[in-house]
């Protein structure tokens, strides 16, 4: 009987064993995630909708706009901070974590807001700073009084009897110094981005207690998932060494080295991520080894990162955000995408986006704004966003090719990073203008600026001043206008995300480049067992051409942007088509 046993059991290993084997994405419930396959629509607070006349969009505004959100077909919502601050850094410079800025609303106004988000099946998603907060958050008030004080050692201190502190580089500072110095205390804080941006220290258990401790209030409040933003930089060397000559001035990716960095966001996952049903991102930054430690999930730590080299690229070196003369390189553009999707189908997973808070418009970026290929190109990259694998971050307006609105003037600029970094050129005697021509492509202030909801005064965005002025082209590009025109981007951009949500293959089918060195067209096959999708997008204001290795006669088009579509292998000006084989 015994023995009968045995065999009982080495027979129940094998068949467990073969199953286990035999796993593919689709009935691996751990690879398998609602996640993965929603998309992710995220609102500038600030620049949506405006509902009190001040000019600042707000949380109300919100509100007024959850049917039009839904109507999208989005899953989940990503908002930027909208937490107490003195807004010198857009709310990522946060005085209080636990309450809502009042020139957003009420803490009222945000739970109405969450739920009626959650009642049309949409979750949300917040913006949070751990690495550092504001110079006037009650804990840097008191830090700041006495070295005494309980709160000293909540941040970065460097004695001023030990003479100048160890050089280090600030990232928003116009001096690019990162330590500022404080009287009362007489001693030196570490701020890796603005002055009135002190750095948290993670390496003081009470700092990372108070920060779970708030993530914690924010996810019994309903919030499905959290954007960590500057999380690879919380871990710092508090033995403060000479910068390492081996970065060679990439101090970003230095800072994103910290000795205890992943140990800490190990510890997030245990006390606060694996309690709750949360999705999390993480602004990682560097190489794909460097990334994918975030998303691994043997190692118990985020769900999704989103990298920069894509969004990077074509910039000259040693210029902020100056795109090159020559423009940028379509073939090497593509292999950026396909080695980040190759490195992520065992383990990790991938995000999908061209445009953020970050980012210019991407239609003016990656496509073109004229008004001949406008509507193209923009329908062209939001088939590119919403067919590749990963999970597709889309930023307001896109979904209507809202594009750059090319300031000409310094004055004209808010964002405290670019006006840093203006300040560092002209004291440097650099050429301002070939910054300001640059800036019309790459700034960031490009992407902030308000919805355009009809052709009314300032868009429909606010019946007072906007904080940003509003694109001049809010006349012909808006909302209203593409409701009623079945053709427009904004439908468009809906057919996409029903096809895709239709479409399985599109999430967790393969990758494939196909005509990998043409240097017009990004074509691509998305595969399953069962089935495969060819995917062809024209980057270029010129017919084009493209080969590919799927018999022409068995492709049907089911998707394109154009109302005479092309045969396979050809495109029109910024045509993108999608083919399934039959």
């Amino acid at each position: 009987m015994i023995k009968y046993r045995k065999i009982l059991l080495v027979l129940i290993v094998i068949v467990a064993s073969c199953k286990q084997n035999n796993k593919s994405a689709f009935d691996d419930t751990d690879r398998q995630a609602w996640w993965k396959e929603a998309v992710v629509y995220q609102i500038y607070p600030r620049s949506f909708q405006d509902s009190d006349g001040d000019g600042v969009g707000d949380i109300r505004g919100i509100i007024s706009r959850l049917d039009y959100i839904k109507s999208l077909g989005v899953d989940m919502v990503w908002l930027n901070p909208i937490y107490v601050s003195p807004q010198k850094d857009n709310g990522y410079d946060i005085s209080d974590y636990e309450n809502i800025d009042p020139v957003f609303g009420t803490m009222k106004d945000f739970e109405e807001m969450v739920k009626g988000f959650h009642e049309r099946g949409i979750k949300v998603m917040m913006d949070m700073v751990l690495n550092h907060c504001s110079d006037e958050h009650r804990w840097f008030k008191e830090a700041r009084k006495s070295r005494n004080s309980p709160y000293y050692n909540y941040f970065h201190w460097w004695p001023a009897e030990k003479g100048e502190p160890p050089y280090r580089w600030s990232i928003f500072d116009d001096k690019g110094y990162g330590w500022e110095y404080n009287k009362a205390t007489n001693s030196y804080y570490l701020h890796y981005f603005a002055d009135f941006q002190p750095d948290l220290n993670w390496e003081n258990p009470k700092v990372r207690e108070e920060l779970y401790k708030i993530m914690r209030y924010w996810l019994q409040k309903g919030v499905d998932g959290f954007r960590m933003d500057a999380l690879a930089f919380i871990s710092k060397d508090t033995t403060w060494p000479p910068l390492p000559a081996e970065y060679k001035g990439n101090w970003t990716l230095y800072y994103a080295s910290g000795p205890k960095l992943h140990e800490y966001i190990q510890e997030l996952n245990r006390e606060v991520l694996s309690r709750y049903d949360v999705v999390t991102v993480a602004e990682a930054v560097g190489d794909i080894e460097r990334v994918k430690k975030f998303v691994d999930r043997d190692r118990k730590e985020l769900n999704m990162a989103y990298h920069f080299e894509a969004v990077d690229f074509g910039y000259q070196p040693g210029k902020y955000k100056t795109p090159d003369p020559k423009g940028w390189d379509l073939v090497k553009w593509k292999k950026i995408f396909a080695r980040w999707d190759s490195a992520m189908v065992e383990k990790g997973w991938n995000t999908v986006y061209l445009g953020n808070h970050d980012q210019p418009r991407m239609l003016t970026r990656w496509g073109n704004d004229s008004v001949p290929y406008r509507n193209s190109a923009a329908k062209m990259l939001s088939t590119f966003i919403l067919t590749m694998r990963g999970t597709p971050y889309y930023y307001y307006g896109d979904e209507i090719g809202m594009s750059n609105i090319k300031f000409n003037r310094i004055e004209d600029y808010k964002d405290v990073e670019l006006l840093t970094n203006y300040a560092q050129l002209k004291s440097k005697g650099g050429d301002l203008r070939e910054f300001l021509e640059a800036m019309k492509i790459t700034s960031r202030d490009n992407g902030r600026t308000p919805m355009q909801w009809n052709s009314s005064v300032h868009a429909g965005f606010t019946k007072g001043t906007p904080w940003l002025p509003v694109n001049s082209n809010y006349k012909f590009v808006n909302v209203a206008a593409q409701e009623q025109d079945s053709s427009s981007v904004l439908n468009y951009f809906r057919r996409l995300i029903k096809y895709r949500k239709n479409n399985k293959i599109l999430i967790y089918g393969s990758f494939r480049l196909v005509d990998e060195q043409n240097p017009d067209v990004f074509a691509y096959v998305r595969e399953t067992k069962e089935k495969k999708i060819l995917v062809a997008l024209n980057f270029k204001n010129k017919n084009s051409y493209y080969v590919h290795d799927l018999p022409a006669e068995k492709l049907k088009l089911v998707m394109g942007n154009n109302i005479n579509p092309s045969s396979p292998g050809t495109l029109k000006p910024y045509e993108a088509v999608i083919y399934e084989l039959q």
